[in-house]
């Protein structure tokens, strides 16, 4: 008789879903802050999983979190994902699509040679002290970490859309830095709660994906 192997990912997935919803039920969060966790946290997990039909969920995530940004004044956010996350999510799905593994509706992965690594980090971290001026002038609640977070995100995006295992250490820090931005937001009395608990999974999620792509590629 065959032994069927329970899928820890899936239930793992599905006990984040209900978590959500819990949340959203009793502390009567947002409505927005709750389709924008479902959707954002789906894109996270398939695209761990090399599956381009990731960008699907995440250009619709991205459309509900521009909105929540809009409505808690960070603009970084928010044009972040307006002007940048949505078309490179859409460039995305097509990019992956052109390189898939054979017989397998998942990506090639890759690793930057030491140079790209140089290259970009120099870029990024000058970049995100340009920015966190830039937003201290235009008045953003959270200049700081909105302007890092908004450019190691483009920084994320790039090497995502690359299929680079890099893209997970830059989300590590993101994801860690925003969460604590929400959570700042939720304690003041903003009704984001799903939206602090999809950060705090997608910090977890870049820890178990960067792992799992390390040893993916390390195999190869």
């Amino acid at each position: 008789m065959r032994i069927i192997k329970p899928n820890f990912e899936l239930i793992g997935l599905f006990a984040i879903y209900i978590i959500l919803f819990v949340n959203a039920f009793l502390f009567k969060d947002q409505p927005a802050a709750l389709v924008s966790a479902f959707f954002g946290i789906t894109y996270t997990f398939l695209a761990g999983k090399g599956n381009p039909i990731c960008y699907l969920f995440g250009v619709t995530g991205s459309g509900f979190y521009c909105w929540l940004a809009f409505h808690n004044s960070l603009w970084g956010n928010l044009i972040l994902y307006a002007a940048y996350y949505i078309p490179m999510q859409i460039l995305g799905f097509f990019k992956w699509n052109s390189h898939l593994k054979d017989n397998k509706n998942e990506i090639i992965k890759i690793t930057l040679n030491k140079k790209e690594r140089i290259l970009i980090s120099a870029v990024t971290l000058i970049c995100s002290a340009a920015a966190v001026f830039v937003l201290h002038l235009l008045n953003d609640k959270n200049p700081v970490i909105d302007g890092i977070t908004t450019i190691f995100s483009i920084t994320g995006m790039y090497l995502t859309v690359r299929r680079a295992i890099e893209q997970w250490i830059v989300w590590m820090a993101v994801n860690g830095l925003s969460a604590l931005m929400w959570g700042a937001i939720a304690l003041n009395g903003g009704k984001v709660y799903s939206t602090v608990i999809m950060w705090c999974v997608y910090f977890v999620l870049a820890i178990y994906f960067y792992k799992s792509w390390k040893k993916e590629i390390s195999l190869s």
